[in-house]
């Protein structure tokens, strides 16, 4: 089924509509422990100045489907970017937080800042498969293709009633908490919350998430300004900056601005 479009992250976002299109559809029953949701980009630039589209990114790992060759994404610390030009697609799994882990010979810190070749964690059948998604037209043909192609590449069953490592849920269910309420500040508060001792709260966003609950808690506090900077001006930043958990506004300037690049009020503006 189709999603509604998510631009949380997506820094532009009212603008980036004009340069690409982008569709959403949840995964499978199935697949649903492992995935997130599928997501197609669609741009047509062509007679058009190039594109470069900044992102700040989520705690998830993706596989694409692009060219020249299909690959994995780890999760990226800094601002995400891509130009686009021409005209083009690609397909995208955005695996759920920790669902990614399964099919990995080691921690997802491994991936973290790094874009694999999908062939090196799939094998050398990945680009084929990559060329039939990217030839099929009707969208829902596509995730039918890749859909079918994952569930062979599914890890082998846990050693539980369901076969499915039940780690991955409560990590996903952590960082759900996170992401949906930017009210949590600290990493003490959240092992609290979610009655998990801190080192084993950091040792399992290590193992699964592939970064630390306190880069989750600071990425969803940034994602937060950026999205209440998108309805323009006229913010009141030191009482925004105190409902965050920032010092003081000066503190919240700072933290915008070395993660996009410019300070929070000129976004607005801009």
């Amino acid at each position: 089924m189709r999603l509604p479009y998510r631009n949380r992250g997506v820094l532009r976002a009212a603008v980036a509509p004009g340069a690409w299109d982008l569709s959403l559809y949840e995964p499978a029953t199935d697949l649903a422990p492992y995935v997130d949701y599928h997501w197609i980009v669609r741009w047509d630039l062509r007679g058009r100045s190039p594109y470069r589209q900044k992102v700040l990114s989520h705690p998830n790992v993706h596989l694409v489907f692009e060219q020249p060759h299909p690959a994995v994404y780890g999760v990226v610390r800094d601002v995400f970017e891509r130009e686009l030009s021409g005209a083009g697609h690609v397909f995208g799994i955005r695996f759920r937080a920790g669902g990614f882990r399964p099919f990995l010979a080691g921690p997802v810190a491994e991936l973290t800042d790094r874009v694999l070749p999908a062939a090196d964690l799939f094998g050398p059948g990945v680009p084929a498969v990559g060329e039939r998604v990217l030839g099929t037209v009707d969208e829902s043909d596509r995730v039918a293709v890749v859909e079918s192609w994952l569930r062979g590449a599914l890890p082998a069953p846990a050693d539980t009633p369901s076969g499915i490592d039940p780690t991955i849920a409560e990590v996903a269910a952590i960082v759900e908490r996170i992401t949906t309420n930017p009210n949590l500040f600290r990493v003490d508060d959240l092992a609290r919350e979610v009655g998990v001792p801190v080192r084993r709260l950091q040792r399992l966003f290590a193992e699964y998430v592939g970064v630390g609950p306190k880069w989750v808690l600071r990425r969803a506090r940034l994602q937060e300004v950026a999205e209440r900077a998108e309805h323009g001006d006229g913010i009141d930043w030191a009482a925004l900056a105190a409902d965050l958990g920032y010092a003081d506004q000066a503190h919240l300037t700072r933290d915008f601005t070395a993660a996009v690049g410019t300070a929070p009020g000129r976004y607005a503006r801009t």
